[in-house]
């Protein structure tokens, strides 16, 4: 499959690739030709799937939870317990497969192509996009029970640990950092996230950190100081569940930017290139040998530099592919893509004033999740499924 006439996201560079197998086979600005299957595009620029550093898969069913500002994530989580029980238990009666499936269209409708996921691990074969759980997941010092022990077990210091560390704007938030870098006896690679509390000296003992602004700002009214931490540890960015933030992953990015914290080139290779090279995947790049991650999207009119990219939003994404495989596209391709996608089945959605075609049967998965949350209202409108 050869894509022709687009734009590097990062730099405008004009460009057309070669995908085979999966990966990407060649990148040029000058014509490409061969046997391959050809897709035209006009007005349109690229760049590697998004990745989310961050999400529980499980819980993107949750409206957010809380009703005021906390000092840290343990008053805000025994606060819910206490006071929306209900609601809670409510939303858990979705049986988890189902909520699972939800968590990975989320992500796929804004060109999140893998996903981190932080909690137990899934095990998922087949999936539209990749579930990343390569990782030895603590929820926290606060709530993961014998977390010393777990940190320091022999047989999974291969692994590096995901933990929600700083989460808060008090002094314990502060000192369960030093306690997490204390007890870190193998020195194992540690990924924090949140970090709110977080220093600069503190930070220089993490491999990364994931900053989820949103969630930040809705808990605490306050986030990580990412300007100073990034001089000393990378950068990723995520956007948790839709307990604490807003299921559009561009609405998080959109708040990232507004803040200043990082610049607009450190903001986008934090959704790609910083992340891969810190959980130490094949892909976040547009080069060739790299998995052919790819968003393709329209490029704002007038817009120059990042400010198209950043304007974006999930209406105005024109196909999504993961692994070489087209997993989401615009009607406007139907007549391109056709041949590619024959055999496989695609629901028809619309998405704001747009219309995509998007892998899986999504009137099923909807029609499912209704019969437990029959008033849940999904960020799209199921129009028909089919077979091409």
């Amino acid at each position: 499959m050869i894509l022709h006439g687009l734009r590097m996201a990062d730099g405008g560079q004009c460009v057309n690739v070669r995908i085979n197998k999966g990966k990407i086979d060649e990148v040029t600005p000058v014509s490409i030709t061969g046997d391959d299957t050809d897709l035209h595009f006009d007005n349109a620029m690229i760049f590697p799937g998004l990745i989310n550093s961050h999400d529980h898969l499980d819980f993107n069913l949750f409206p957010q939870l809380g009703n005021r500002i906390y000092i840290n994530y343990t008053e805000w989580g025994a606060y819910i317990h206490k006071h929306y029980k209900p609601e809670i238990n409510h939303i858990l009666r979705v049986p988890a497969p189902l909520r699972i499936r939800w968590g990975i269209y989320k992500n796929l409708l804004c060109g999140v192509t893998t996903v981190v996921n932080h909690g137990e691990h899934l095990s998922l074969d087949g999936s539209l996009i990749n579930v990343f759980e390569e990782t030895q997941d603590l929820h926290s010092v606060g709530f993961e029970n014998l977390w010393r022990l777990k940190l320091n077990n022999p047989l999974r210091r291969h692994l590096p640990v995901a933990i929600h560390i700083g989460e808060g704007t008090d002094e314990a938030a502060s000192t369960e950092i030093d306690s997490l870098i204390r007890w870190n006896k193998w020195r194992r690679p540690l990924i924090g996230i949140h970090a709110v509390a977080m220093t600069g000296a503190q930070a220089a003992n993490f491999k990364g950190i994931v900053w989820c602004p949103e969630s930040n700002y809705y808990l605490l009214n306050k986030t990580a100081s990412i300007d100073q931490l990034k001089q000393h540890t990378t950068i990723l960015f995520g956007t948790d569940s839709t307990l604490t933030g807003n299921w559009n992953i561009w609405d998080h990015i959109t708040m990232a930017r507004k803040t200043g914290l990082l610049t607009d080139e450190e903001l986008y290779q934090s959704l790609n290139s910083n992340a891969a090279k810190v959980w130490l995947m094949n892909t976040g790049e547009i080069s060739p040998g790299k998995d052919a991650d790819l968003v393709i999207a329209r490029q704002k009119n007038g817009a120059t530099g990042f400010d198209s990219f950043h304007g974006l939003s999930p209406a105005g994404l024109l196909m999504v592919m993961h692994k070489g495989n087209i997993r989401l596209f615009d009607h406007e391709l139907l007549l391109q893509v056709a041949s590619v996608v024959k055999g496989r089945d695609f629901s028809l959605i619309r998405v704001g004033k747009a219309y995509k075609y998007i892998e899986g049967n999504l009137g099923e998965l909807t029609e499912q999740i209704h019969l437990y949350l029959p008033e849940f209202t999904f960020p799209f409108e199921f129009m028909d499924h089919q077979t091409f």
